[in-house]
């Protein structure tokens, strides 16, 4: 281990490294799980950590380079038979601009001089930059998915680079990042440099931003850099700036700020130590009552903790954190998968409000309002909905995140902005809120991006199937696509609910309009209309669409070309989740035997119905 972390200190660090940088104040921030190698900020010339050998500068923009060096000093910047120079401020800092320069898969030398040290920075190359963010099923290493073990040896791309910026978080705005080893959940890695992708390096780094990447970088045969900020158990306010969340008043973001300020307002660091340190004593009592040994990690507390203000979760610490180090530099765009902290009572209208603020902060800090944003939806979690479960599955906050993933992207479409993609996940499958089929998501957003900013929109699809139109009358609801669709098997389509005006949901049957009979006595299909019945809904008014936290749902384009990409998680009525909704038991246990109840009578009349069709 010793003779690998000097190698990655030689080859990678930009920065002059002097152990004394290493604040004890930055070790603690997450204690016992990283230690840092390589500061942020070293003494002397350094340039900022983004700026490293085997990196990938984003081609045809501007190339923003910034240091620190000692007050006066002057600084040149050789690259690509370019030459800039800067003279350092008295807070050290120095920055160049570099002019825009076209891809270029040959490893290229920055030196960076000043008055007595030079800095040389290897093997660069000029490519697309893309940042993938979210939380845990963002950051899920790739040698722990299905099939990662077969992509992690295939990981043969020299010209294709990779980057975790490390996530230490709290309330402080942070313009540069370190390099560190994290140690947690039984894994061992490095944080904070640019590795060469190979199959060494990548076991650990984001599954769907490699794969992302790589289908990127196969197509579109430029380099490809990708870096992941995603961090695990995070929320969509904590990605976005503080200040853009105070401004927004709605009732659910206000409530939100209010909640953590009394958090915070009621926080007492010496009697939440006290409250530990009795805990330990009680643990300890406790064993040797029982004759036990006392575990070598359980130890006497003795540190403050920090408190709510420096939670992950608290609004805008990891945008804070984790966005704003790399803040400035330009990238080709992001793709974002994310919501499972964020499935509360409160789902329906908190998340649609905050997320495009989400995205525009994210445009704001890279410098481009217009950069390409991709969303993945929620993925899947919990027992399969079934039509004996139907209704029962239905009362779930992550759905109503998945639709305003989903909403979120049809609002940029319908305004024109055509840089926003979408890709559904919930037909990739699992039981557990860790679903390990991260692959094909990564390839679904990956056909997104080739489509819409490599041009490849000939012969790659990504958009699913959108309604243009719905009827509402005699007994059913038609539904008019932009496209052809059928179930994924080509029988029975799945997924869709209708209700009433009473607002109860049941499962519809799906079946594309019926337009006549051909010559030979078959019936003519419209396959871009699909028409809603159920004999449990007499006059529905508003459907539902793989309305589940694990959906019924089959609808897909009919084209094989544009097969494996969903009819997205969407309704026409705005009504407020059912548990909120008036005549319908507030505690959670009650309102699950209620809708329980509306799935029995609905399968018992099924059984009565079918019962007397046999009897004809």
């Amino acid at each position: 281990m010793k003779k690998t972390i000097a190698s990655f200190i030689v080859v990678i660090t930009a920065c002059i490294l002097t152990s004394g940088n290493v604040s004890a104040q930055k070790l603690k921030l997450i204690p016992g799980e990283h230690t840092i190698y390589a500061p942020a900020i070293a003494n002397g010339l350094c340039v900022h950590n983004m700026f490293q050998s085997n990196m990938v500068i984003q081609r045809d923009k501007p190339i923003m380079l910034r240091g620190w060096a000692d007050p006066g000093e002057k600084v040149n910047v050789f690259f690509a038979g370019q030459k800039q120079t800067a003279t350092a401020s008295k807070s050290r800092k120095w920055k160049v601009t570099l002019p825009a320069m076209p891809a270029n898969e040959n490893g290229q030398v920055m030196k960076i001089a000043g008055k007595s040290n030079t800095l040389n920075l290897e093997n660069i190359l000029l490519g697309d930059v893309w940042v993938v963010g979210g939380q845990s099923n963002m950051q899920q290493p790739l040698s722990s998915v299905e099939n990662g073990g077969l992509e992690v040896a295939s990981a043969n791309f020299p010209n294709l680079r990779i980057l975790t910026v490390p996530a230490l978080i709290d309330n402080k705005t942070k313009n540069e990042f370190p390099g560190l080893f994290r140690h947690e959940s039984g894994r061992h890695h490095r944080e904070g440099d640019w590795d060469v992708c190979s199959p060494k390096t990548v076991p650990n780094f984001s599954a769907i931003g490699y794969v992302f990447a790589r289908r990127l970088h196969m197509a579109a045969n430029v380099p490809i850099g990708v870096i992941d900020i995603s961090r695990f158990g995070t929320t969509i306010e904590a990605w976005t700036p503080l200040e853009i969340i105070k401004q927004d008043k709605s009732k659910s973001v206000q409530a939100l700020l209010a909640d953590w300020e009394k958090q915070v307002s009621k926080w007492d660091g010496k009697k939440d130590l006290e409250r530990r340190v009795n805990g330990y004593n009680a643990r300890v009592k406790g064993l040797k009552a029982q004759g036990k040994k006392i575990p070598a990690n359980l130890t006497l507390p003795t540190d403050l903790k920090p408190g709510p203000e420096m939670n992950q979760n608290y609004p805008g610490n990891c945008y804070a954190s984790i966005l704003s180090p790399i803040a400035g530099f330009p990238v080709k765009g992001a793709i974002f998968h994310q919501g499972f902290n964020n499935a509360r009572p409160d789902a329906d209208t908190f998340y649609y409000q905050l997320f495009p603020k989400m995205i525009e902060s994210w445009r704001a800090a890279i410098g481009d309002p217009n950069m390409p944003f991709g969303i993945i939806s929620l993925c899947t979690d919990g027992v399969p909905q079934s039509l004996d479960n139907y209704v029962e599955k239905m009362d779930n906050a992550g759905i109503y995140i998945r639709e305003a993933q989903y909403k979120t992207f049809l609002d940029y479409h319908k305004a024109g902005d055509k840089n926003v993609g979408y890709a559904s996940s919930y037909d990739l499958r699992r039981n557990w809120y860790h679903p390990m089929l991260k692959i094909p998501a990564g390839e679904r957003i990956a056909r997104w991006a080739l489509n819409t900013q490599y041009g490849m929109n000939r012969n790659i699809h990504w958009k699913p199937a959108m309604v243009t139109k719905m009827e509402a009358g005699n007994g059913q609801i038609t539904l008019h696509f932009d496209s052809e669709v059928d179930s994924i098997t080509e029988g029975a389509i799945e997924g869709f609910a209708i209700a009433g005006k009473d607002k109860q949901f049941q499962p519809a049957t799906a079946e594309l309009l019926v337009t006549g009979k051909d010559s030979r006595n078959r019936l003519t299909l419209n396959r871009k209309v699909i028409v809603l019945t159920s004999p449990h809904v007499t006059e529905p008014v508003h459907f539902r669409y793989a309305w589940g936290r694990n959906p019924m749902g089959n609808l897909q384009h009919r084209s094989t070309s544009h097969r494996d990409i969903p009819f997205a998680t969407q309704r026409s009525d705005s009504w407020a989740p059912v548990s909120r909704e008036t005549g319908v038991e507030v505690h959670h246990r009650s309102r699950s035997e209620k809708l329980k109840q509306i799935d029995q009578q609905r399968l018992l009349k099924d059984a009565q119905i079918l019962i007397e069709a046999n009897k004809k």
